[in-house]
């Protein structure tokens, strides 16, 4: 299960990391909410030394990616690449994990499950219909952006529906 977990949400944040910002504004909200979590569970006494570690993980991923969203805010001035976002995404599932808390990965997640399920609809659609296709163009944030989305926008909107959700999961 946690094999599968960890492919598929590495994947996601390398399918999200399309847009100047995304994956990390998305990352950032998330593992600071989970480093909350991971606090909350320290201080209450569950599994304290899991608890501490998952929330130096949190919060130091957290800090990295907001030292990373100084130069990576549009107009980019510096790219994330596969291997950034293959770590962003193993670090969200490794925390989710060592917390015990694998539920919160689809919750806290939404935007990197919305994006990997329209990267599947498109791809499978264009196949059984032999070229027609759901979305202007996959993953989502590609198709809002030719919708006429500006990349501010999407970045803001993603990390607002994220922010949202994030404070759902952790009540």
């Amino acid at each position: 299960f946690a094999m599968f977990v960890m492919l598929a949400v590495t994947n996601s944040a390398n399918l999200l990391d399309g847009v100047d910002g995304l994956l990390s504004s998305v990352e950032t909200v998330i593992m600071l909410v989970l480093g909350l979590i991971a606090l909350f569970m320290n201080q209450a006494g569950m599994d304290v030394e899991a608890s501490g570690n998952a929330m130096v993980l949190c919060l130091a991923t957290a800090g990295a990616c907001m030292g990373f969203l100084r130069f990576n805010t549009y107009p980019a001035k510096v790219f994330m690449g596969d291997s950034g976002s293959f770590a962003l995404g193993g670090a969200y599932v490794m925390a989710s994990l060592i917390l015990r808390q694998p539920l919160l990965i689809v919750m806290m997640g939404i935007m990197m499950v919305l994006t990997t399920l329209s990267d599947i609809i498109q791809i499978g659609y264009f196949k059984l219909t032999h070229g027609k296709r759901v979305f202007k163009m996959a993953p989502i944030h590609h198709h809002f952006e030719m919708c006429g989305w500006k990349e501010k926008k999407i970045f803001f909107v993603f990390s607002g529906v994220t922010a949202l959700l994030c404070v759902l999961a952790w009540l």
